[in-house]
């Protein structure tokens, strides 16, 4: 301890010689010790020789201050302050003479540390029992020091510190539990340099869990970076193995901290068997700019050895990239991406040991990349978009690049401009719109996409759409609005095709595609009106008392009237045609085709339309009183919507109606219904061929006159989910005792008040459940354990019906049902556990889909998890206990399977 004494240098409070004197001549009696008042703040000033500390040394403290022969005991709440350095404890000695100050803390009556010394300076704050500091020298003695250092702390029952802020330490602890008097676990630092903010720089260290020393996980010396900033580093692999691919290195490589906008990680993997992969990860942000993230992946996966008949050797890669630009960093112009691509196989090839189930149900990935812009002072906008989509089962993929689109609001040539006191002209709500779209794109597999020159003049499909509507809104009677309108459009291609019948292989073959502009037109006329009906039902007192208010049925129907000509017409030169014979050459076919087929835009339709649609929407409401406000009335939604659609074209030569909609959305018991349905109001009628085989045609007739039926079934879907768990019964035991809200309506609120938007519900879903951070043990007001267990369930049931076989008797098709169940559930047994759950059932197939579970068990500074598939395709687990921070997250025990080593994978 000698050592770390410092410099003795006698130091003199400012005038403290003339006031001996004075107190000599006046007192002749020794000098008495004194203490001053309480909460009694002194400065002892810079002294006069160079031997002396530079600055004057601030002290105070809350209960007392007593002097002493050149010594300052300072007691409760103390502080003493020298420059950038601040001491504060529950005791103070400062020792004037030598510069020194010494800190200690005190022990309350039940045995509890209190006041412990709090050192500050500019390297950052430290805690500790005791401390020994000289202020000249800067040096000092510690003991049970504790100090944050990056994500973890540093304890150590001695250490000392020198003048340039480091700290030597014996026997120190290193951990992330911020339990520092007994950690769950640490590093033993038998000796250690501490440099606070950049780094640790220990001798030989050990791994200490529960006061266990592990022996075997020593190392001879380690560096461990403490820095506040991000800083490049390489990233260690795990390392494991597996029976088909064999020995591994995974997630190993380099972390680039390039700068303040940006980073970049790069990491592979290496398998024995030959199989390898690469990753590149980056995040980017750019303050009132843009953030986002891209990450592309490369794999190779090798099955099997060379020269065997089931060896295979599978390539994917995979590209995300996420950009969202801040709303401050332009108000007329916006840039935002959405990028998923990946090859079909990418999903089951780079399957790791968590599964997750939503990515393996995905079949369809979107990407889309966007950029729009406003122009001050006009109506018009302009968007530019770059879009994919594929389908990982058959591996198709849709690719559209570029998407051009330019609009223009409506506008209203007529109108006046600054109207004084007249009323609005019927001229002056004619309006006028413009909508422009440029396409170039491509449907195909995923192994025929390419972007060369002859690919891109002859697959890929491109063209431009002028769209200009007009259109102008008419009272009528006060309770219809009409409105009359005229489309205009008009398609640009840059070929067409001609095609003939081919008699050698008996089939219609594309004889010519010809390069050159096609400007192609078409036009129509409408009207449309609509209005809203309201009904209103009391229900019987007698039997359901004065509970029920009443209900309201509201009808919105609406009509519509649409007129076009046949571009079928051979004037326009849309279509073509040419003759053959059929298979039998007793008969001659007239074959009529578009010489736009397959365009992007399509082709105007052949035949004259005049066309009636007509649709009917309905909802029914019931308004009842509240059970907690005598005065107010509170909204249920029986039937949220039920709406039926169709449309008769006049001038078509037969099937004149077309098929009926259904379709509707309903809530019962806070469970959400939706339902639809197609029906067919036309009859079915059979052939049989000269081979024998039946065939099914549709006929001119409608189903009531045939089979008695107003209309056939074609197709119908059902869809409910719901969800409740423990949030749902503590609403419920609210509402019970008056404790929770209830949005109620005043009595005064007319219920046969007509309204664009009646009886609109707020209601937060009972099934958006919250999982709460609850101690299902602690204790309530009363004393007695409050035994609440966070957990909420969720099932969704979808169901569809699709034609299947032919019912000769009933002259219709029977249908069949294809339907799937899933089920989530998370519990929450106590603040430390959580358990989650997915599966599901396809009523089709009659099997289970995919199913896991995951076991979470926080172990405060550490954490356990175990997953597990236990059956199917991807059947495997996964437990690993690891500590939470990340920066020692390669201190971790995993043992896992991977769903590659399951007999049935390939």
């Amino acid at each position: 301890m000698d050592s770390l004494l410092l410099e003795q240098n006698p130091i003199l409070l400012e005038d403290e010689t003339e006031t001996d004197e004075a107190d000599q001549e006046e007192n002749p009696e020794p000098e008495q010790d004194g203490a001053l008042e309480n909460d009694t703040t002194e400065t002892a000033p810079k002294g006069r020789s160079g031997g002396m500390i530079d600055s004057e040394v601030n002290y105070s403290a809350k209960d007392s201050t007593f002097f002493n022969k050149g010594k300052v005991f300072l007691y409760g709440d103390a502080q003493v302050s020298y420059e950038d350095v601040q001491l504060t404890a529950h005791q103070i000695e400062l020792d004037l003479e030598n510069n020194i100050a010494y800190a200690v803390g005190t022990v309350d009556s039940l045995g509890v540390e209190q006041g412990l010394p709090v050192f500050k300076d500019k390297s950052g704050e430290y805690t500790m029992r005791r401390m020994r500091y000289n202020f000249k020298t800067e040096k000092a003695l510690i003991e049970h020091v504790v100090t944050t250092q990056g994500e973890g702390f540093v304890v150590s029952e001695l250490a000392k510190k020198n003048s340039d802020n480091t700290y030597f330490l014996e026997d120190g602890r290193y951990t992330t539990c911020d339990n520092h008097d007994h950690p769950h676990y640490y590093i033993n630092m038998t000796k250690a340099k501490v440099i606070p903010g950049k780094k640790i720089i220990t001798g030989p260290a050990y791994l200490v869990i529960e006061d266990v020393r592990i022996y075997p996980l020593m190392i001879p010396f380690a560096f461990v970076p403490t820095t506040s900033s991000y800083s490049s580093g390489f990233l260690m692999p795990s390392y494991g193995e597996e029976s088909n691919r064999g020995f591994f290195l995974r997630d190993g490589g380099y972390y680039l901290a390039a700068s303040d906008i940006f980073d970049l990680a790069l990491t592979g993997d290496l398998y024995a068997n030959g199989s390898w992969g690469l990753r590149t990860a980056s995040n980017y942000r750019k303050r009132y700019k843009y953030s986002g993230s891209f990450n592309a992946q490369r794999i190779t996966n090798v099955t099997s050895e060379k020269d065997l008949p089931d060896y295979s050797k599978s390539n994917d890669v995979s590209v995300t990239w996420s950009h969202r630009q801040d709303a401050k960093a332009s108000p007329f112009s916006t840039f935002s991406a959405s990028v998923n691509y990946s090859t079909s196989s990418f999903d089951r090839n780079n399957v790791g040991s968590i599964i997750n189930p939503e990515i393996l149900a995905q079949n369809t990935k979107r990407s889309s990349i966007s950029y729009s812009r406003q122009f001050p002072g006009t109506p018009f906008n302009m968007s530019l978009n770059a879009l994919h989509s594929q389908n990982s089962r058959d591996t198709s993929i849709n690719l559209t690049i570029p998407d051009l689109t330019v609009t223009m609001s409506r506008i209203y040539p007529f109108k006046k401009k600054n109207r004084i006191g007249s009323k609005e002209a019927w001229y002056e709500t004619i309006s006028v719109g413009y909508t422009g779209n440029f396409k170039n794109d491509i449907q195909t597999k995923e192994s025929d996409l390419s972007f060369s020159p002859k690919s891109l003049s002859e697959d890929w499909r491109n063209g431009a759409r002028h769209s200009v509507p007009v259109s102008m809104n008419l009272k009528l009677l006060n309770f219809f609005t009409l409105t009359p309108n005229m489309n205009y459009t008009e398609r640009w291609y840059f070929r067409s095709v001609e095609k003939a019948w081919d008699a050698t292989e008996q089939d219609i073959v594309t004889t010519d595609t010809i390069q050159g502009f096609n400007r192609i037109y078409d036009y129509s006329f409408g009207v449309s009106t609509s209005t809203k009906l309201y009904t209103f039902f009391t229900p019987s007192r007698t039997l359901f008392g004065d509970k029920i208010d009443r209900i309201r049925h509201v009808m919105t129907p609406s009509v519509s009237f649409s007129y076009r000509p046949d571009f079928g017409d051979p004037k326009f030169g849309y279509y073509d045609r040419f003759e053959y014979y059929d298979e039998d050459r007793d008969q001659i076919v007239k074959h009529e085709y578009s010489l736009y087929e397959n365009t992007l835009y399509g082709v105007p339709g052949r035949g004259e339309s005049g066309s009636m649609g007509f649709s009917l929407g309905n909802s029914l409401e019931m308004k009842i009183k509240s059970d907690r406000d005598t005065t107010g009335f509170k909204k249920i939604a029986i039937l949220e919507s039920l709406n039926f659609s169709s449309s008769y074209n006049f001038l078509a030569e037969e099937f004149n109606l077309s098929n009926i909609s259904m379709s509707g959305r309903t809530k019962v018991l806070g469970t959400n219904i939706s339902f639809g349905a197609t029906f067919d109001p036309y009859a079915l009628d059979t052939t049989t061929t000269r081979s024998g085989v039946l065939n099914v045609t549709r006929v001119d007739k409608f189903e009531w006159n045939e089979q008695k039926r107003l209309a056939r079934l074609q197709s119908a879907n059902l869809s409910f989910g719901f969800g409740f768990g423990s949030d749902t019964f503590k609403k419920r035991r609210e509402e019970r005792t008056g404790e929770g809200s209830e949005t109620d309506i005043p009595e005064d609120d007319p219920l046969d008040i007509p309204d664009d938007n009646p009886f609109a519900d707020d209601e937060i879903p009972e099934d958006a459940l919250s999982m709460g951070d609850v101690d299902p043990l602690e204790a309530g007001e009363d004393g007695y354990a409050q035994f609440e267990i966070p957990w909420n369930v969720s099932f969704n049931y979808n169901m569809r019906l699709v034609p299947d076989s032919f019912n000769e008797a009933q002259m219709a098709y029977n249908h069949k049902v294809t339907a799937d169940i899933s089920m989530s559930g998370r519990i929450s047994l106590t603040k430390k556990w959580d358990m989650n759950l997915s599966t599901g059932y396809n009523l089709d197939r009659k099997e289970i889909s995919h199913t896991n579970v995951r076991i979470n068990r926080n172990l405060h500074c550490w954490n356990m998890s175990f997953n597990l598939s236990p059956f199917g395709r991807y059947k495997s687990y996964f437990f690993t206990i690891a500590i939470n921070s990340s920066l020692l997250r390669d201190l971790k025990y995993e043992k896992r399977s991977n769903p590659r080593d399951n007999p049935n994978w390939f």
